[in-house]
């Protein structure tokens, strides 16, 4: 089996609009939920998110190319050009045959779906559907626009796991290259959430946070007063790339990625396993693929969506799968600054601990201030502030409806 490496990364999230500056918010414990600015929140039940800031798609890409894309393919592009750039990539000297891309959304064009249906029930019946409708919605079509960009004629596809999404699509094309169908993927997650459906629907099952009278901190894991989740958008790409294609074009190796592994939960429609038993042999499963044992991870980015029954979930696995040197191991929840991505939080949170590997510095969980007494005692959760520790392997959970569990590790290099 052939070695993987990432040799560039792209950000574009609530918290910084760049790897850069989502990093340094990150390791200064920024929160980025604030009240909705996107749509009039007020009858909602939650009025509040994590929106990008001070961001204009226009500075980045033409308006007349930018009318055919939803918002979530628009934040794919920008977030896969930093990673390209900081990557030093000449596709013009690369055979893009062997170059694929590997994307990953759990809701597609929500954005563009819920425009055109409000539209057409505005009007007389008569359909008149934007010829664009179709090909800026579909899941699918962040992928092939990226391939189609850059002539990238190897593997192209899009994974499907709800908030397991982006960490599937780094697995995937982890494995692509590990077996020989590739050389480069591009890879990672975009989601576009914030607006009446993903609000609306999301707060129809309970799942996210009301404490609209302090936003800032309503992202709150593990504690006893957590009451959800905050919607988050963004994106979030990695360049993986053969070891040996990557030493041979002279490109600075990032980190390693060691590992994945995928599971189910087989349990509910929405709720985690109340044992954890999918993150359990998610996390197994990665462990085994990398080669490694469950004391040398020195980083987990959990999960941990701050709900009540996710996190208590969670954490149950993790004690198990780590047994005594949990007590050592350094837990933290970035989602409570990023709020959840749904779809790219694993390539963000990949991103974080890449950046963890390379700086030897563990991101902090913040707002949590009365750690639920129910949650399984002794663990690290990395309060407050953020820790200067030796890390050679990181983990990161992902964790999505309908049950589905993946897990990626990656290495410093």
């Amino acid at each position: 089996m052939r070695r993987v490496v990432v040799t560039g990364l792209g950000a574009l999230t609530p918290i910084g609009n760049n790897v850069n500056d989502f990093w340094n918010s990150l390791v200064n414990g920024v929160s980025g939920a604030a009240p909705i600015t996107r749509f009039d929140a007020a009858k909602f039940k939650t009025r509040f998110a994590c929106e990008l800031k001070n961001f204009n798609p226009l500075d980045h890409i033409e308006k007349a190319e930018a009318r055919k894309y939803d918002v979530y393919t628009q934040y794919a592009l920008i977030a896969v050009e930093e990673a390209i750039k900081q990557a030093g990539i000449d596709f013009s000297t690369l055979n893009r045959n062997r170059i694929g891309v590997i994307w990953g959304s759990g809701n597609g064009g929500i954005q563009t779906f819920q425009e055109q249906v409000m539209e057409f029930a505005k009007g007389d019946g008569t359909p008149r559907f934007n010829p664009f409708f179709i090909p800026k919605m579909i899941v699918d079509i962040a992928s092939g626009i990226i391939s189609i960009k850059h002539g990238l004629r190897g593997v192209n596809f899009t994974t499907v796991s709800a908030c397991a999404t982006s960490n599937t699509a780094i697995i995937d094309a982890f494995n692509y290259i590990k077996w020989g169908k590739a050389e480069m993927i591009i890879t990672g997650g975009s989601e576009a959430p914030i607006n009446e459906t993903g609000m609306g629907g999301f707060n129809a099952v309970k799942a996210l946070s009301t404490f609209n009278e302090n936003p800032a901190v309503a992202s709150r894991p593990f504690d006893v007063n957590r009451d959800g989740f905050v919607m988050g958008e963004g994106a979030g790409a990695l360049i993986l790339e053969e070891y040996e294609h990557a030493v041979k074009r002279g490109a600075t190796i990032l980190a390693e990625v060691a590992g994945g592994g995928m599971a189910g939960d087989a349990y509910h429609l929405t709720g985690t396993h109340p044992e954890g038993e999918g993150a359990y042999l998610g996390m197994e499963a990665a462990l085994e693929d990398a080669g490694i044992t469950a004391a040398e991870i020195d980083y987990l980015n959990a999960h941990a969506t701050s709900t009540p029954l996710g996190d208590n979930s969670e954490l149950k696995a993790t004690q198990r799968m780590f047994g005594e040197h949990a007590a050592k191991l350094h837990i933290s929840a970035t989602k409570s600054m990023t709020g959840h991505l749904l779809g790219a939080a694993g390539a963000v949170e990949a991103i974080a601990c890449i950046q963890a590997l390379q700086h030897n510095l563990i991101p902090p969980t913040i707002n949590t201030k009365d750690v639920d007494p129910e949650l399984p005692a002794g663990l690290n959760l990395t309060l407050g502030t953020a820790v200067q520790k030796e890390v050679k392997y990181a983990m990161s959970n992902t964790f999505g409806f309908g049950g589905h569990i993946a897990t990626a590790i990656f290495k410093k290099a």
